[in-house]
């Protein structure tokens, strides 16, 4: 019987779950092992190198107890950083998480987009020349916040999501009304799709990368599985001070354990 692969996700937070969500739909069988590197949580303002530096060893330790198949870099942060030094690291296909640039362009009608993500991944040249090449006949407004991804991390910690938090966060936007498409690109974003929507309502199309990595996934690991999963490990790098209410969101999303990378 072929052996089902297993991933890996790696994010700083919660947001890559947004990610293994899709994947996991469009292949339930495989094996899934989730990290958060929560002691250096967010990302989105920390320098490459430190963030570089961390992806590689944590994931390294990771693999040394577990058979990892494909690393996902679940964080458009990350991605735009350290996918050179994971592959350069690992003999396993490394994945990472695209501001949807393209289909954004595919998909407006008003040529007006909006592209919302982490103050560190809208000044990226990787971002710039994502626009260059896919909407250069497009009007991308950039908007950085680092307050929407605290948001979505409480969201998935069990706590009340702040409406006007979230309406402050996109203020600037409320009057684009030729803006009819916005990019998630930070991977927690997808999980405040609902919120956002309610926010801003002119905006007809909100679109991430989860299905076009989970498509990429696919095509990169080719088995063919006939058993269910039988492996689903989340890793995290610090304690949490709510950490019942943590193993229980991890349990919510099929993942039994919660271990604590020493």
């Amino acid at each position: 019987m072929t052996k089902n692969p297993t991933i890996l996700f790696f994010d700083s937070g919660v947001g890559g779950l947004s990610v293994y969500r899709e994947v996991k739909a469009l292949l339930p069988n495989y094996n899934y092992l989730y990290c958060l590197d929560n002691a250096c949580f967010p990302y989105s303002e920390k320098p490459g190198k430190l963030l570089e530096q961390r992806c590689v060893e944590i994931c390294q330790k990771i693999a040394i107890n577990q058979q990892i198949d494909l690393i996902v870099i679940a964080c458009n942060t990350a991605s735009t950083i350290v996918l050179p030094a994971m592959r350069a690291a690992f003999n396993c296909p490394i994945v990472g998480a695209v501001p949807a640039i393209k289909p954004a362009a595919e998909k407006t009608q008003t040529k007006v987009i909006g592209l919302l993500a982490t103050k560190g991944t809208i000044t990226r040249p990787y971002v710039d020349d994502l626009i260059q090449q896919y909407a250069k006949n497009c009007e991308v407004r950039r908007l950085g916040s680092t307050d929407l991804v605290e948001i979505a991390e409480q969201k998935l910690h069990g706590k009340k999501v702040d409406y006007l938090a979230i309406k402050r966060a996109v203020a600037e936007w409320h009057y684009e009304y030729e803006m009819d498409t916005v990019v998630l690109g930070c991977t927690h974003f997808p999980l405040l799709k609902a919120e956002l929507k309610a926010c801003l309502p002119q905006v007809s199309f909100f679109i991430d990368s989860g299905k076009a990595i989970a498509r990429r996934v696919q095509s990169l690991l080719l088995s063919q599985t006939t058993t269910s999963n039988d492996k689903q490990i989340a890793y995290c790098t610090a304690p949490f001070d709510d950490a019942n209410d943590v193993k229980k969101m991890f349990c919510d999303w099929g993942f039994k354990q919660l271990e604590i990378l020493k």
